[in-house]
């Protein structure tokens, strides 16, 4: 994902900067920040003690606590794979542990496969791997996240670590981690929403001033979505999602296309992590789901001290197991198990 904009840059009575997609001039007002309403805490947790992790709120109606600490070992399994850098052994293998995980929870597991255009012009194969539970029912919701890694630390403080690949255990693996666990217990409990769960590849091989470079995976999904005529209720995308300090503020295209649901979702938020403040604007796989016609918010972790507007391991040799916290993949989580709880009643 490449950050576009901070939320300090949003607060000009108007600014204007080309939209990424669609190639629109959009103007950014102020008036977005008046809009919210007060849903979410502003304090973040720094806790360590992974018991903790099973009890971060309050469970939603006939349903477990989200268990942050299953999450986070489903974390850890994918980076022992390695990085998960496309047309890599580590991908190729990581890949059939993710479909074999996601056989064992879903009713029907569909692994798309394509070819795509990199940033430097170059054929680059991928793998979509999609979980479909309830595949009957009318009402649907997309739940995404990206299972790759990029193949340069390229914001690392070392230049010599530019060149070497990027673990992603937040930028990649905690988003996965949190939905390959949420099938796990959707299974266990049951739900009569349709749930559409798809691990897009090739998110993060872009290149900065190429906006098109990015979520290549998902916009070969949007593209050809892996039932025709496909329209959920929304889209949740989560991206870098595990990180003790997270700071989940409402991301600007979230609320440009789809404000009902980010109220939603924020209206739901389990834990000190979600923030009911007008976050930042971020180049993600969301965006192209918005522009295929299917609303889409972004849970991602916004820093608005931060120059990247990211955490500080972003695309740095440094996003590995050590940063995840099991209390955040917690909150996530329960949330999302919140919002599934009130579209079921």
């Amino acid at each position: 994902m490449r950050y576009v904009v901070s939320a300090s840059q949003r607060k000009m009575t108007y600014r204007i900067f080309l939209y990424p997609s669609t190639m629109k001039m959009v103007f950014l007002y102020s008036a977005l920040v008046a809009l919210m309403t007060a849903c979410g805490s502003t304090g973040t947790s720094t806790a360590t003690d992974t018991a903790a992790a099973d009890t971060t709120s309050t469970a939603a109606v006939d349903r477990s606590p989200f268990d942050g600490n299953s999450a986070l070992q489903l974390a850890r399994q994918q980076c022992d794979f390695g990085p998960r850098v496309p047309a890599t052994p580590a991908h190729a293998k990581c890949a059939e542990w993710l479909t074999t995980t996601l056989q064992a929870s879903c009713d029907t597991v569909i692994v798309q496969q394509g070819t795509v255009t990199t940033g430097q012009g170059k054929p680059l194969g991928i793998k979509n791997i999609i979980g479909v539970i309830n595949p009957d029912a009318s009402q649907r919701l997309l739940l995404l996240a990206h299972w790759d890694t990029r193949p340069w630390a390229d914001n690392d403080p070392d230049p010599a670590n530019h060149s070497k690949p990027v673990m992603g255990a937040n930028d990649g693996a905690s988003g996965v981690a949190v939905l390959l666990q949420l099938a796990r217990q959707l299974k266990a409990e049951g739900t009569s929403l349709g749930v559409d769960i798809v691990l897009v590849d090739a998110e993060d091989m872009g290149i900065t001033d190429i906006e098109e470079s990015w979520g290549l995976g998902a916009q070969y999904w949007a593209q050809h979505p892996h039932v025709a005529g496909y329209k959920p209720l929304f889209g949740i995308l989560l991206d870098m999602v595990g990180a003790p300090d997270a700071s989940f503020t409402r991301e600007y295209y979230s609320v440009k296309s789809a404000s009902g649901f980010v109220d939603l979702v924020w209206s739901n938020a389990a834990g000190s992590h979600f923030i009911n403040e007008a976050g930042g604007a971020v180049t993600d796989d969301h965006v192209f789901i918005n522009d295929a016609g299917i609303p889409c918010i972004d849970i991602i972790d916004l820093r608005s001290d931060s120059d990247t507007g990211f955490c500080s391991v972003w695309h740095t040799v440094d996003d590995t197991m050590e940063h995840i916290s099991p209390i955040t993949l917690a909150e996530v989580g329960q949330t999302l198990l919140n919002v599934i709880a009130s579209l079921e009643q």
